[in-house]
Formats: structure tokens, sequence, C-alpha cells
């Protein structure tokens, strides 16, 4: 598949003109299925989606986020919040199918944003496909507090990405290894004590993280050279400043729309995906329709890890078959 690539302009107050990057592939006149990718990928992570739905007759688009790639990467923290990065979503939407709503996939950091879209700019979406992080309605405070109680004294990754130039530079001293690094240690080919094993709380996130060789099949070769250029091309400051805008979150959104989500719905994850353990003694997979009152089903897709849609392409895409078709 080669897609094209357009770049959808969004005027702001705070941070200038946003320039999105997006790939597209399909028949422009067919509708619109929007991909919106999660932490450290690009719009290159949908590319079995993008081939499989642009022969079913859908027009796909898979964009990269405010931060990643060839899309703007402000500088403020505030700029990657939920809010912001759900507008952004809205107006590739809209610029791509501006007479019709979309259908939006997300997977990771791209599954709340799928899902706020969906809450804050209802009028752009159909339906959202979530992959590896359930839909729950943003409150008001501080998500960091829920990791400082649950890891008291202890190490837990997105503490460790607080720190403002901390994790860029470790990821920036060897790029190519610390991307194949992270996908490794939360895929279904490893063992999840890589990622959620207790550890110090000055514990480096790349410390003792596995560089696999010979590589899993699904990211050996060149399935994570875009990627990995991508991140090469600019600084990866956007990437981490998600994190850090968690606690602006509850405030822009929680007195915005309705907190159940109306349009249909489904979940897809891994069986191993970390993040199903990251509350400790809960699966976060348990009732992942909770807040969707058109909720369409869970798929848990055998062996897969985190990255589901890239490690079990065939049976990913034969979920969202099932759900596409049930719209």
């Amino acid at each position: 598949m080669e897609p094209r690539f357009t770049t959808v302009s969004r005027p702001t107050d705070e941070y200038g003109t946003i320039d999105l990057n997006v790939a597209v592939t399909g028949d422009d006149a067919a509708p619109l299925i929007l991909c919106v990718h999660g932490w450290p990928e690009i719009w290159h992570s949908w590319r079995f989606q993008m081939e499989h739905f642009a022969e079913r007759g859908f027009r796909v688009a898979a964009m990269d986020v405010r931060g990643y790639g060839w899309s703007s990467r402000p500088e403020p923290i505030a700029a990657y919040r939920i809010s912001e990065l759900a507008a952004d979503a809205a107006a590739v939407a809209r610029a791509l199918s501006p007479d019709a709503p979309s259908i939006l996939f997300g997977h990771d950091w791209g599954a709340p944003v799928a899902w706020n879209t969906a809450r804050l700019h209802a009028d752009t979406v159909r339906a959202v496909a979530g992959m590896s992080v359930p839909y729950r309605p943003a409150t008001a405070g501080n998500p960091m507090e829920l990791w400082d109680l649950l890891y008291p004294d202890s190490y837990f990754y997105m503490k460790y990405f607080q720190e403002v130039g901390v994790a860029e530079a470790a990821f920036m001293e060897d790029l190519p290894a610390a991307i194949r690094m992270t996908y490794y240690a939360a895929s279904g080919d490893s063992s999840n004590d890589l990622w959620l094993s207790e550890k110090p709380a000055d514990h480096a996130f790349l410390d003792g993280l596995i560089d696999p060789d010979p590589a899993p099949e699904w990211m050996a070769g060149d399935a994570l050279t875009p990627t990995i250029e991508a991140h090469q091309a600019g600084p990866m400051h956007g990437a981490f400043h998600r994190y850090r805008a968690q606690h602006l979150d509850g405030a822009d959104i929680e007195p915005v729309g309705e907190p159940v989500l109306a349009q249909p719905t489904c979940f897809i994850g891994g069986e191993r995906d970390i993040v199903r353990s990251f509350v400790p003694g809960m699966d976060m997979f348990g009732n992942p329709g909770e807040f969707c009152s058109d909720y369409r089903g869970t798929t848990i897709v055998d062996e897969a890890g985190h990255w589901v849609q890239q490690e079990k392409p065939a049976e990913t895409n034969a979920a969202l078959d099932a759900f596409v078709d049930s719209l």
C-alpha cells in the first residue's frame, strides 16, 4: 500500500496553526475511517487496517497526532491536552468528510482521543472502535495521584516520563534501539515483567529492556523503520508531553458533552496487553462498555500484546469487520 499524504491545518488561538500530516488511501468518495495512533507510534501503525478497509471500499486516513511525525510539535505541555488532540482529529474528519460523520479507530493514547472526539465533537463521529485503552469519562483531578498511590516509593513508567527532558534524552541516545525495546517489552512475545515488575523509584525506563535479536516477525525487517525515521526527524517532547498534560484533561472535558457515549462503540485488546494489569488485582479490560450506551462488544485477541493491530492484524481486522458491518 502506498498512501497519499495531505496536510490538514487547524488554526488555534494558543498555539498558532497546527499542521496535521495525514496518510490517505482508498476512494475519495467513499465513507471515511479515521485512525488515531498512540505512543510512540505514527500513522504507519495502521498500515494493515488501511489496506484492508480500502479494499473493502472505504476511504481510510491515518493521521500523525500532533507531536509526532510530520505534524506540528508545539512546545507547551498544555498543547497536548486530550481536548486539543480531539479537536485535531475532528478537524481532520471534517476536512476529509465534510458531509458525513466518520468512523474512528483509536489505539493506546489514540483511543482516548477517539473516545473524546465522539464526546466533544459528536457531529463528526459515526462510531468508535477503541483499542488497548477502554473509555472512561474524564473527571477533574490529576491521574498521576492514582499512580503515586498504586506505586508508592516504586517505579511506574508514567511517573518516570513526568520530568521534562529526561525520557527524551534517554531515547535519543540510541533511538532505533529504544523504539525496538519499547515495542518488544509491551508485546505478546515478551514477558510482562519487563514492563510491570516491581522496581525502585529511581529506575529508568529503558534500563533492563531487551533489544530482541532476532526480532519477532511482526516487528522485523523494515516494520519499525518509518516510526524510527519519524522520531529522528524532530524533537520528541510532544510524544512525552501527552503524559505530562493528563492533569489538565478533566477540567477541560468534564463540563462538556455527555459522559456516556451515544455512538456505536466496541473495544479490542490483546490478551497479554500490559494495560490490563496497570491496576494491581484488577483487569482493566473487564467492563470496557460501561460508559457506552450502544456498545457492540469486546474482542480479546489471543496471544497479542499491546500493539494488537500490528501484532495480529488479521484477527484485529476481523473484529473491526464485525463492528463496521454492525453499523
